[in-house]
Formats: C-alpha cells, sequence, structure tokens
C-alpha cells in the first residue's frame, strides 16, 4: 500500500542546470507526527491509508509513483551581500500536483537529506522548526494571507545535532511553486541567459499568464509583493529573514526560520537571532520588499532587446512600489479601526494609534482586537492618552453606513501563534507531548474568533518572554 499521489510536473522539464536530480535519504524510524487530511483531499491525494504508510512517503523513505525528487539551484542576497550559489541544501522536490481548483502546487520534503547544495550542512532539520512552521504557515492561511502550507510533519527517529542533540523531522511543504528572486539571480549572474528566458516563460505561464513578457512578469511580482508585505504588517508578523532567496515569485510568504509575531508593538522590533543590525524589522520590511523587487529587476534585465530603455522601465516599476505598499497598508488598517470610505486624515489616525502603541507598549494584536470588543483602553498603562484619540476614531466612525463592529471582528484576529506558546509547543514536543501542538492548532484555524481557552490570547508574561527566534538550519 501507498500513497497515490497525481503528480503532473513541469520545472523537471526545464534546463537541468536549474537543479540536481537527487532522491531523498531514507530516515531509521520515521513516524507520522501531523498530517492535513484536508489539504491532502484539495491536492487530490488518496491518502485514505495507515499512518506507517504515510510516514513512510512523507519522510522520504519510500518515493510514491510519479514523483521527480530534485533539488533546486538559486542563489541570493542574505542581509545585502549577494552568495552566488545557495540552492536546496535540505530539501527534495518531490513533483507537482495540478490541484481540484485547477492551480499548479509544488509538493517538497523539507530536512529529507543532503543535496549537491548542502555545502557543510547535514540536509536535516530537527523537530522544533518542523513544528513551528506547520504551525505559523497554517496559521498565516488561516488568517488570510499568501502563504506555504503544510502536508504533514513526521518525526526520523535519527537525532540531529546543532547546539545539542536534538530529534529530527522532516516537513512536507507545498507551494504554487519554490521559484524566488534568487532562482532568477543565479542565471543571471552565470550569463545563462538561455535559462533565463525559460524560467521566465515558465514562471509567467504558471503564475501570471496574463502578462506578455518580462516587464510585465516585473508588474505583476511587484503587486503581488506589496500586498503581501502590507498583509503581513497587519497581523504584526515579521518574516525574520527577507533574503531574495526567501521572496518567492507566486506571492506568497515562504521560509518560516526566525519569523515571529510582534507582542508589544514597536515598529524596531526584531527576534531573529541572525539579524543584528535589524535589517528585517518590523517597520523595514516594506523596504526591504522595494529592495528585492530591485533585485529581481536587475535580474530580468538581459531579457530585453534594449537594456538601457529596460532599466528605465523597470526603475519606474520598482519606484512605483513604496506608494503601492502604502495604498494597500492603509486599505487594511483602516480596515482595522472599521473603516471603508477613504479620508484624507485616516494615515494620520492609524500612525497615532500605533505610535501610543509603540511608547506605552500596547499589544498589537489585543489592542486592535479590543477596538471591536471594547477592551483597548486596558492595553494602556496610561489610558489618557487613548481616550482622546478614542474620540476622534468614533466621530471618524460615526461617518460609516455598515456595521464597523463586524468589520473590525474580520480584519482583526483574536488569537496568532505567539512566540511563547510555539517555544511551550515544541518543549512539550521534544518531551513526546503533542497535546500543546494540537491545541494550538485548533485555535489558529479559526483566528477571528475568540478562543475557548482565554490564554491562547493572552499576551506573554515577563518570564514567558522570546526574545529570540532562529532559523534551525
Amino acid at each position: 500500500m501507498t500513497v497515490a499521489i497525481p503528480f503532473d510536473n513541469t520545472f523537471a522539464a526545464l534546463p537541468e542546470r536549474l537543479f540536481t536530480r537527487v532522491a531523498p535519504t531514507p530516515v531509521r524510524e520515521p513516524e507520522l507526527l501531523a498530517f492535513n487530511h484536508a489539504l491532502a483531499r484539495e491536492l487530490g491525494i488518496a491518502a485514505d491509508t495507515d499512518e506507517a504508510t504515510l510516514a513512510r512517503v512523507f519522510a522520504g523513505n519510500e518515493v510514491p509513483e510519479g514523483a521527480a525528487p530534485l533539488a533546486q539551484l538559486y542563489a541570493g542576497h542574505q542581509f545585502g551581500q549577494f552568495n552566488p550559489q545557495l540552492g536546496d541544501g535540505r530539501a527534495h522536490l518531490l513533483g507537482e500536483v495540478v490541484d481540484r481548483h485547477g492551480r499548479r502546487r509544488d509538493i517538497q520534503l523539507k530536512g529529507a537529506g543532503r543535496t549537491p547544495y548542502s555545502r557543510m550542512g547535514d540536509g536535516r532539520a530537527w523537530l522544533g522548526p518542523v513544528l513551528r512552521e506547520y504551525v505559523v504557515s497554517e496559521a498565516m492561511h488561516a488568517l488570510g494571507i499568501p502563504t506555504t502550507r503544510a502536508l504533514a510533519a513526521v518525526a526520523t527517529g535519527e537525532p540531529v545535532v546543532r547546539e545539542t542533540v536534538l530529534p529530527g523531522a522532516v516537513l512536507t511543504r507545498v507551494a504554487a511553486s519554490h521559484i524566488r528572486v534568487g532562482t532568477f539571480q543565479v542565471l543571471a549572474a552565470r550569463g545563462d541567459t538561455e535559462g533565463l528566458r525559460a524560467l521566465c516563460e515558465h514562471t509567467i505561464a504558471r503564475h501570471y499568464p496574463q502578462a506578455d513578457g518580462p516587464q510585465a512578469l516585473l508588474d505583476a511580482v511587484i503587486a503581488a509583493q506589496a500586498r503581501l508585505v502590507a498583509q503581513w504588517m497587519s497581523v504584526g508578523f515579521i518574516h525574520g529573514v527577507m533574503n531574495t532567496d526567501n521572496c518567492a515569485l507566486s506571492g506568497e510568504t515562504i521560509d518560516y526560520g526566525p519569523c515571529a509575531f510582534v507582542d508589544d508593538y514597536h515598529p524596531e522590533t526584531v527576534f531573529s537571532s541572525i539579524d543584528r543590525m535589524g535589517r528585517y524589522a518590523y517597520a523595514n520590511q516594506p523596504d526591504i520588499a522595494v529592495w528585492n523587487m530591485a533585485q529581481l529587476a536587475t535580474a530580468l534585465v538581459p531579457l530585453m532587446p534594449d537594456r538601457d530603455a529596460a532599466v528605465e522601465a523597470f526603475t519606474q516599476s520598482v519606484h512605483a512600489m513604496p506608494e503601492m505598499i502604502r495604498a494597500e497598508w492603509l486599505s487594511r488598517f483602516r480596515a482595522k479601526l472599521g473603516l471603508t470610505a477613504e479620508d484624507a486624515g485616516d494615515a494620520g489616525l492609524i500612525s497615532e494609534l500605533l505610535d501610543m502603541m509603540a511608547a506605552q507598549g500596547a499589544d498589537f494584536t489585543n489592542t486592535f482586537r479590543g477596538l471591536a470588543e471594547g477592551t483597548a483602553r486596558r492595553e494602556f498603562t496610561d489610558p489618557a492618552p487613548f481616550d482622546a484619540w478614542e474620540e476622534r476614531w468614533r466621530a471618524r466612525l460615526a461617518a460609516e453606513a455598515s456595521d464597523p463592529e463586524a468589520r473590525m471582528r474580520a480584519a482583526n484576529p483574536a488569537v496568532i501563534p505567539r512566540n511563547h506558546q510555539i517555544e511551550h509547543m515544541i518543549e512539550a514536543a521534544v518531551g513526546g507531548d503533542l497535546g500543546p501542538f494540537r491545541q494550538l492548532m485548533a485555535a489558529l484555524a479559526t483566528p477571528y474568533e475568540t478562543p475557548g481557552e482565554p490564554t491562547l490570547a493572552a499576551p506573554p508574561r515577563p518570564e514567558e518572554r522570546v526574545a529570540a527566534t532562529f532559523c534551525g538550519t
């Protein structure tokens, strides 16, 4: 008995210099920890089989029929410094399926063993980052934010050595594709115009079929990234490592390494242990998204017949992006305040609230949710400035025709995957207890509903605060 997956692979038909065909490395004792049955049905996967079989397939011990395992090649700017060759050092793309909605999706094993791009790495993942990505990616999906998805988590029964010896695991990730800005960069850096053109045509056909060339592709990706970063900001999400190799052309959130959600709000918040200069701080994310699109534009220039004209046109597209992000940001934060109609004073009203929150360390999620529930005031140690702001806000709300409370509840989650809860969940799982993982997954599946367990919506106590998050590689 095996798992029937309706593979229909296209990336594997691209020039082979974009990847290396390599099979996953089997593990000692695969054990299924979690399986996303709803997603499996969406993908057309016949998974009505026993857990032992699911564990073997999604650990990489058994390659299903139709799979074409490969590791993708890409480059990337990492914290602003260009690395000419990166690639999947611990991931294997099994192949693609066309789901029940007609969307092409990648199925990838993460932590499935060494590849030619592993460099000094072991090609493995430990349990903590696997469960973190499973929880956070599914939470982002429930929040309505474009994201990769988690299909399965499997324990390997083998140790992984990081700072200490830890239990190993494999994540099965589903994505619209794993094509990154860095995938274009590696070909451009090598002067491989033929490969670059093939990749461009594949990406357009796969993600933006209305685009009629590199300029239109760039514009479409810019628009998708502008929407995405505004959505991140609206829920207090910090990606943590916005390198160009972690920027997907599809406009999905990808690579949940040292990611985190803000508790007490401050625009300069950084959690990532490797972001020592704050390059990817909460408030810097719009600027970095623009910077990443400039790198994509640079990589696309060789495809244009008139390179000087292309540089000018691409520059205009990139320079238009900050205003696009600003418009998306305003739209989402208006909704968080229950507003629909546009008013010239809205940006100031939003910024004034955020400034008060930063000055007093108010919880990001609970303050905005509290606007709908009448509890926002208690998030401020000195409520007087909030009281004055609230009076102006309510006067602004009076101009709205429909129910603002319903809009606010739909725009402001009651529960997010808070850092301290994730750490508690990982600690319990390492000890063999998946109860906190399952409880967190259940609550995060309906983030706009008040959870039955109040502690899941509570910010951390001082002793629970998480100061740093780690990528886990």
